[in-house]
């Protein structure tokens, strides 16, 4: 199990083997952290990720981080929050499970994961927390030394300070 972090800023910043994108399915570039991943890594991730033509939600792809200190990027689709009974607990789940397997299976050592679905898309921070921190728990063994949440703003880092016992 890796261990856990937590840090507030700017995630385009962190020097870490994968930054994680709350991507949008075209993975083509949007709002919220996925606009600013975009912009800091500059116009070649666009293109890589016009080349992976888009994802569903659930899933993740990976790609180089171009501009950004980070090595690479895991972009991953997570739920549109519809009050809850369209399996949206699942489907984030499985964005944090496949962004570890890809790290995982990359061989990468530190991941920064962004607080998936609870921006623009309304995911509710104190129900999507705990389902991150408990899929980076109950992560195998793998390559995977560090995994820190990059909370933009003080109230998501207290609901995750809260959950981890910080």
């Amino acid at each position: 199990m890796p261990s856990i972090e937590l840090y507030q800023g700017d995630i385009t910043q962190l020097a870490v083997d994968a930054i994680v994108n709350a991507a949008n399915n075209s993975l083509l570039g949007g709002g919220g952290v996925d606009g600013a991943i975009h912009r800091a890594a500059g116009p070649d991730l666009l293109v890589e990720c016009r080349a992976l033509k888009g994802c569903e939600t659930g899933q993740a792809k990976i790609t180089k981080g171009h501009r950004l200190k980070a090595k690479h990027v895991i972009h991953t689709v997570g739920p549109v929050w519809s009050g809850g009974s369209r399996n949206e607990d699942e489907l984030l789940s499985l964005c944090y499970k496949n962004s570890l397997q890809l790290a995982a299976q990359n061989g990468l050592h530190s991941i920064a994961f962004p607080s998936i679905s609870t921006g623009v898309y309304g995911f509710p921070v104190e129900r999507a927390a705990p389902i991150a921190v408990r899929e980076i728990r109950n992560f195998g063994e793998s390559s995977l030394e560090k995994a820190i949440f990059v909370c933009f703003d003080s109230a998501t880092m207290d609901v995750y300070r809260k959950i981890l016992k910080l």
